[in-house]
């Protein structure tokens, strides 16, 4: 092989990876995933697609083995190959919102002004959870929160929330977190919170940011 075979070779096999993430579909894939495991037909869900789309997305991340898959039963399940699968997924999000405008702009224009409800660092909620004054909430679904999860978070999925209310203790500031910074549970969770006359503000990012991090992970039991 020729010094130019050789590059086309390996920059072939680097385009497999950007053609993989190259779906708007399979790039909230990852994102789902990096919550935890999740069979085919929960994945087809969260999408809104039928169960034939869905799953050829996942064949694709397959083949650039950015995925991998087991079967139990007669269902699938998902999960990433590597937690750095993540870390492609996020800088691909850093990089959209600090050089396409417009990208940017349809976040807030959906979201609002990130700063209204006050976000509190992963560094904040590590000193907030240590000295006891933060409550931590997690308004993921309950499957996202079993496989993993900040510790010493109590799961309420954003749905039950307003009929478990008066479940969470009071005299406590809440910190609800959801799965990363296009999430919208936080902020449903936090506006409902405030309307209810509680002390309650989001975390900045997800519980997959948290965990790339390298802070402590609990999981269900």
């Amino acid at each position: 092989m020729d010094k130019r075979g050789f590059k086309d070779h390996v920059y072939g096999e680097l385009a497999r990876i950007g053609k993989a993430a190259s779906s708007p579909a399979r790039l909230e894939l990852l994102e789902l995933l990096a919550q935890g495991e999740r069979p085919v037909e929960a994945l087809a869900d969260e999408l809104g697609q039928p169960i034939a789309n869905t799953s050829h997305h996942l064949k694709v991340l397959r083949e650039a083995r950015l995925v991998e898959a087991r079967r139990d039963g007669q269902h699938i399940h998902y999960r990433l190959s590597d937690p750095r699968v993540f870390d492609l997924v996020a800088t691909i999000r850093t990089l959209a919102e600090q050089h396409l405008a417009e990208a940017f702009a349809v976040v807030g224009s959906y979201l609002g002004r990130r700063d209204d409800l006050e976000p509190l660092t992963r560094a904040e909620l590590v000193a907030r959870a240590k000295d006891g004054t933060a409550l931590i909430l997690d308004v993921r679904p309950a499957l996202e929160y079993q496989a993993g999860h900040i510790p010493g978070a109590i799961s309420i999925p954003i749905a039950e929330l307003r009929t478990r209310l008066a479940t969470l203790p009071r005299g406590r500031e809440v910190v609800a977190y959801c799965r990363g910074p296009y999430c919208v549970f936080a902020y449903q969770a936090v506006e409902l919170l405030r309307a209810q006359g509680r002390k309650a503000r989001r975390l900045d990012q997800g519980f997959p940011e948290w965990r790339a991090a390298g802070l402590p992970v609990e999981v269900a039991s």
